[in-house]
C-alpha cells in the first residue's frame, strides 16, 4: 500500500477475507474497508472471517492505532489486533513495519482448528520464527462448507494504492507458501531526489556517459550474440515453461538445500542423473532429481514428468513440488521426500528387520493400484505410466505406497488410443508383448506391468534373473503342478502371518494381469476390487474377472493359450529382445529400452 502523490497519510486499508458469496452486497468504503456497512457490521449471520491491514485509526471500531493487523470475525471490531511489524530472531525485539510506505510485504496466515497464526515480513525474506498474532479461535460456526477467498479494500477522502502482487491459498497443503515466487517483485517506493545538480557534475556525467555508451555498444554486440546462442539451447523449453503449473523453484534455494549437490546427500542414482535428499527453507525435506545434461533422453523425460505428474494430485502418487531449469544443461525436479525409500529395497536382498510383512506388501499393492486407477480414469486425460516396477514405488513414513518416476509417461484423451512409438520403451521384464510387437502402449500395458509387480512383491524375485527361469513362466509352471504356494518369498514364508488361499488368489490375479492377450487382462478398477476382496462376477461386460481368475486361470486351455500367445514361449529376456528387434531400436547398457517419440 502507498498513498498517492501529494496525499498525506492515505487510507483506509485492505482485508484478506473468507466470504460466502463472490460479492459483498451493500458494502461501503472508507472506514468499512469495502467489507461491511453500518447495518450489517457485527451481524453473526455474515459468516465472514478476515485479516485486516488497517492504516486508519477508527475509534468506532476500537482500533489500537493507524498501522495494525487485526482478526475480524463478522465485524470490523477486531477480535484481536497487533501493531504491524516483525519480531527479531531472539523473539524479544519488535520492529514496526509501516503498512503504507510502498514496501512489498509478505504475510502468512495459517489456521489449524483452533490455532490461528499470522506473520508478516519483508517480501523475499524468511518467515519470522515468532508469529505476529497467535491465538486459539474456533471458526467452525463462521466458515461454511463452501467459501470464497480473496481481498477487499477501500479508501475515503484520502487516497492510496492497494496492490496484491502474488498470493496463494490451499486447504490441504500447509507448505504451499514455500512455492510462492516472492523475489524480483516490482518496487513502488518513490526514488529520492538527486542532490548532484552542479554544472561540473553534469559535464562530468555527460563525458562519462559518452564513454560508457561506447563501451556499452561493444558489450551489447557481445551479449546479443550470446543471447542468440542461449536462445537456441532453450528454444525447446520456453513455451513449455509458460504452460505448466508447477512453480519454478530458485536454483540457489535447491543448491542450498542439497549443500551444493554434495555426494553425501545422494540417495539414488538413475540412468539420467542422481537423486539427492534436500532440506528446503522451513525444514521441509524433499527429494531432488538432477537430470544429466549429457543425455537428450533426460530432457525428454524431464518434460514428460512435469507435464504429467506436475498436474496430478493423488495420495498414492509421489507429489511434485516444483522444478528448476537453470539452462538446458541443468534440469531439476523437486518431490516430496519418501522416508522409507523404494519398495525394491524392502523386498529384495534386504536385512530381515527391513523385510515387509505379507500385510504390508498387500497394503502397498493396493496403494499402487489406486494410484494407477487414478491415472487411467480419475483425471481429465488418461495417463499411461509405462514403467511400473518395484524401484519406482516409494514408501512414505507410514509405509504407504506411492508411484513415482513419470519419465516415460504419456497422456491421451479418454476414448482415444495412444500413438505408436518408433522405438520400444520400458524396462525388460515388465514390458507387455504388444509393446514389443507394435510399440503401442495402452491402459492394459500398465495392467501387465502391475501384474509383474505383484509377482515380484509376493515371490521376492525379480522378473528376470541370470540362470533362472523367467518369473512369469516359473509361476505358470507351479500353477500347472498345483504348487502355487511354493512361489511365496521364502523369507516371508518363514516369518508367517499370511493366508495360503489369499496368496494363491493374489498370484492368480497377477498371472491374469500379465497374460499375453491384452483382451483377457482386467481393468485397474477390477484389479483394485479383487485386491480389496470384493466379488466381481465374470460376464461379458466391464465387471467380468473373478470366474476367469478362479476357473479359467487354472485350466489347461489358458496354459496352452499362454504358450501360444507368448512370442518366445515365455517372457522375453533382454538378449532375446536385442536379437529380435530391428536395428532402429536402441538398447542402452542398462535394462531400460530407449524411447522414441
Amino acid at each position: 500500500m502507498a498513498p498517492l502523490k501529494n496525499e498525506a497519510g492515505g487510507g483506509h486499508g485492505l482485508v484478506f477475507i473468507f466470504t460466502p458469496s463472490a460479492s459483498i452486497a451493500g458494502a461501503t468504503s472508507s472506514n468499512h474497508l469495502g467489507l461491511f456497512n453500518l447495518t450489517n457490521n457485527g451481524n453473526q449471520k455474515n459468516h465472514v472471517f478476515g485479516i485486516e491491514f488497517d492504516v486508519f485509526q477508527n475509534q468506532e471500531f476500537n482500533d489500537i492505532n493507524n498501522n495494525h493487523v487485526g482478526v475480524d470475525v463478522n465485524s470490523l471490531t477486531s477480535t484481536y489486533s497487533h501493531p504491524a511489524g516483525i519480531w527479531n530472531e531472539n523473539g524479544k525485539d519488535f520492529d514496526e513495519l509501516k503498512l503504507n510506505n510502498a514496501v512489498n510485504y509478505q504475510v502468512w496466515v495459517d489456521y489449524l482448528n483452533p490455532q490461528l497464526n499470522v506473520s508478516m515480513g519483508v517480501a523475499g525474506k524468511k518467515r519470522p520464527l515468532k508469529n505476529l498474532i497467535s491465538m486459539d479461535y474456533d471458526l467452525t460456526d463462521v466458515l461454511l462448507d463452501e467459501m470464497f477467498v480473496g481481498f477487499t479494500a477501500a479508501t475515503g477522502r484520502l487516497f492510496q494504492n492497494h496492490r496484491i502482487l502474488a498470493w496463494s491459498f490451499s486447504n490441504s497443503n500447509s507448505s504451499i507458501s514455500e512455492l510462492l515466487i516472492n523475489t524480483n517483485l516490482p518496487s513502488f517506493v518513490e526514488p529520492k531526489s538527486s542532490v548532484f545538480r552542479s554544472a561540473r557534475f553534469i559535464v562530468g556525467i555527460t563525458v562519462s556517459s559518452m564513454i560508457v555508451i561506447g563501451l556499452g555498444a561493444g558489450v551489447y554486440v557481445f551479449l546479443a550474440k550470446r543471447r542468440l546462442l542461449l536462445k537456441k539451447k532453450r528454444e525447446a523449453m520456453e513455451d513449455w515453461e509458460l504452460e505448466y503449473w508447477p512453480h519454478r523453484i530458485n536454483y540457489q534455494d535447491i543448491e542450498s538445500a542439497t549443500n551444493c549437490f554434495s555426494d553425501e546427500f545422494v540417495i539414488g542414482i538413475g540412468g539420467n542423473g542422481k537423486v539427492y535428499k534436500g532440506v528446503m527453507i522451513g525444514g521441509i525435506q524433499v527429494a531432488v532429481k538432477r537430470i544429466s545434461h549429457e543425455n537428450d533422453q533426460g530432457i525428454t523425460e524431464f518434460l514428460a514428468e512435469v507435464s504429467s505428474l506436475g498436474r496430478l494430485q493423488h495420495r498414492n502418487l509421489v507429489a511434485l513440488r516444483g522444478w528448476c531449469k537453470r539452462d538446458k544443461g541443468s534440469l531439476i525436479l523437486v518431490y516430496d521426500y519418501m522416508e522409507n525409500g523404494s519398495l525394491d529395497k524392502r523386498v529384495f536382498e534386504c536385512e530381515d528387520s527391513l523385510l515387509l510383512s505379507w500385510e504390508e506388501r498387500m497394503r502397498v499393492l493396493k496403494d499402487v493400484a489406486a494410484g494407477i486407477l487414478y491415472l487411467h480414469e480419475g483425471w481429465e486425460s488418461r495417463v499411461l505410466h509405462r514403467d511400473i516396477k518395484a524401484s519406482n514405488v516409494l514408501l512414505d513414513k507410514e509405509m504407504n505406497g506411492n508411484l513415482g518416476d513419470f519419465g516415460l509417461a504419456r497422456m491421451h484423451g479418454h476414448g482415444h488410443q495412444a500413438a505408436s512409438t518408433t522405438r520400444v520403451i520400458g524396462t525388460v521384464g515388465y514390458m507387455a508383448p504388444e509393446v514389443i510387437r507394435t510399440g503401442r502402449a495402452s491402459a492394459q500395458t500398465d495392467v501387465f506391468g502391475f501384474g509383474i509387480l505383484i509377482l515380484e512383491v509376493v515371490c521376492g524375485r525379480r522378473p528376470i534373473e541370470d540362470g533362472k527361469v523367467p518369473l512369469v513362466d516359473w509361476i505358470w509352471g507351479l500353477m500347472e503342478k498345483g504348487e502355487l504356494l511354493s512361489a511365496l518369498d521364502a523369507r516371508l514364508k518363514a516369518k508367517g502371518g499370511f493366508d495360503g488361499d489369499e496368496v494363491e488368489r493374489i498370484l492368480h490375479l497377477a498371472l491374469l494381469c500379465a497374460y499375453p492377450d491384452l483382451s483377457v487382462r482386467p481393468t485397474m478398477r477390477q484389479v483394485l476390487k479383487l485386491l480389496e476382496g470384493e466379488h466381481v462376477a465374470y460376464e461379458l461386460d466391464e465387471e467380468g474377472t473373478e470366474v476367469c481368475l478362479l476357473d479359467k486361470m487354472k485350466s489347461t486351455a489358458m496354459w496352452s493359450n499362454y504358450l501360444l500367445r507368448s512370442s518366445y514361449g515365455g517372457h522375453p529376456t533382454f538378449e532375446q529382445l536385442r536379437d529380435s528387434l530391428s536395428s532402429s531400436v536402441s538398447l542402452t547398457a542398462s535394462d531400460i529400452i530407449t524411447e522414441g517419440r
